[in-house]
């Protein structure tokens, strides 16, 4: 069918086989930047032993993909709200599909980590304003349905990772990590341009300096992080933390005022919005811990073959896409904290029964409780979401969709990172350390959702 080339207002929606074609091209999308983030995982110790460097050196083909992106996230929001939404999305897809190209390629570990770090800006330029589209794809009675089949996206791309990865290796080299997603790619660029909306334009000049700001801010506090986790020497933490914590004053300070910030300090503003990114940044902290820390587990303590650890994972976006239909609807009727504190309460008791899993567990007592888990974060993560898209000011989508991926990508970088400090720190099996950690901090975060049943005026959103 032809395209609607209209230019959408938010809430008006799409409609029939205008509506699927466009969610299938944002779903696929999604999917596609966060499979690939996930996939190269598994592949370190082989990629890293072709191209003849240390495990250390080798985390770089991870660590360069999520700095660019996270980095990215807010200044390509800002400009997706200044070309179109629609447009941005594509031109990700053509960054993520010619890179792609570069790290199968690649032969040598800087040219591999630089196409990396583009791949990073092609699925920030995706993920960016993947939700700010659902908002205009879907009409603002069913926005839920929009949202809860975006978690499910990510859920899949994430957990399903792994196990991708492994099969790929199975049967071919490293580089056909890569070399897959360009057919998909271009099935994923042919949808977005044949069905995507166009979306309202903001006006005004591109704000570059904001940008530099908000990479160095952004940029130089994960690497303080990272320095710490992985015990750099207290000159290099100090000068990460400096640079970090003086940029983020400057693009603070540059954003007072302006009516489309880069960085929404008006938006953190409104309670609602503000506790809906703490909430989610809690969340990914707790999911990554276990993430990161879980194949450890599978695989020291309770001695399962390496092929075993995909599978094990395998429950988590099982569990998300089992309650997805379900929330998909009760999200449109159901207030949002209510169910978002019960899917983080039941996806902390699910880690708190990996914590207290025996010594010799069959493989059903862990996959039921990976499966309560991920059931528990389908439950919590569209809810959640779905409060600070309609929470946003009108014009401002692009902005709310931008945040609501810094606090997944914060989130998860800051998991990673407090599973390496536990292993550094904890020499007494510290993976179900990381699970006992993840079970708190999910705890907390649900204490936080709980709390906005006392707000009068954001409790139903």
């Amino acid at each position: 069918m032809p395209r609607d080339t209209r230019i959408l207002t938010e809430g008006e929606g799409l409609h029939g086989a205008a509506r699927i074609q466009a969610m299938c091209a944002v779903a696929l999308s999604v999917l596609l930047a966060l499979l690939d983030y996930a996939i190269a995982n598994v592949a370190l110790p082989t990629i890293g032993a072709d191209l003849h460097v240390s495990a250390a050196s080798a985390v770089w083909i991870i660590n360069s993909y999520q700095l660019a992106s996270v980095i990215a996230l807010l200044p390509t929001a800002a400009l997706g709200a200044r070309i179109g939404f629609g447009r941005l999305c594509q031109i990700g897809l053509v960054l993520f599909i010619v890179s792609s190209l570069f790290c199968g390629i690649s032969h040598s570990l800087l040219a591999l980590s630089l196409a990396r770090a583009v791949q990073g800006v092609g699925g920030a330029c995706i993920m960016s304003v993947s939700i700010a589209l659902i908002r205009f794809i879907y009409p603002h009675a069913i926005i839920g349905r929009g949202i809860a089949l975006n978690g499910v996206m990510v859920a899949l791309g994430v957990g399903a990772g792994p196990t991708v990865a492994s099969v790929i290796l199975s049967v071919a080299t490293w580089p056909w990590l890569f070399f897959i997603n360009i057919p998909l790619g271009l099935a994923a660029l042919v949808l977005a341009l044949m069905s995507l909306p166009r979306t309202p334009l903001q006006h005004g000049a591109f704000d570059g300096l904001s940008a530099l700001f908000n990479a160095l801010a952004f940029g130089a506090l994960i690497m303080a992080g990272d320095s710490i986790a992985h015990h750099a020497s207290a000159v290099q933490v100090c000068a990460f933390a400096i640079t970090g914590i003086v940029a983020a004053v400057l693009l603070v300070q540059r954003q007072k005022g302006r009516a489309h910030p880069m960085f929404p300090i008006d938006m953190l503003q409104v309670p609602a919005f503000r506790t809906g990114v703490s909430i989610g940044f809690l969340a990914f902290v707790s999911s990554n811990l276990f993430m990161v820390s879980f194949p450890f587990t599978v695989q020291n303590l309770f001695h399962a073959s390496p092929s075993m650890v995909g599978l094990m994972i395998t429950p988590w976006p099982v569990g998300i896409m089992l309650v997805a239909p379900v929330i998909s609807r009760l999200s449109d009727r159901v207030p949002a904290t209510i169910l978002s504190s019960v899917g983080l309460f039941t996806t902390s008791m699910g880690f708190l029964a990996l914590y207290l899993l025996p010594q010799a567990p069959h493989w059903y007592d862990i996959v039921w409780r990976v499966g309560l888990a991920g059931m528990g974060f389908g439950i919590f993560q569209p809810p959640n979401n779905r409060i600070m898209m309609v929470t946003a000011p009108a014009g401002r989508s692009g902005s709310a969709s931008g945040m609501v991926q810094v606090s997944r990508q914060c989130g998860q970088a800051t998991g990673a990172m407090l599973v390496a400090m536990t292993f550094g720190l904890i020499a007494t099996r510290p993976s179900m350390r990381c699970l006992e950690f993840a079970s708190i901090i999910a705890f907390l975060g649900m204490l936080l959702s709980a709390s906005r049943l006392f707000s009068d005026r954001h409790g139903q959103a």
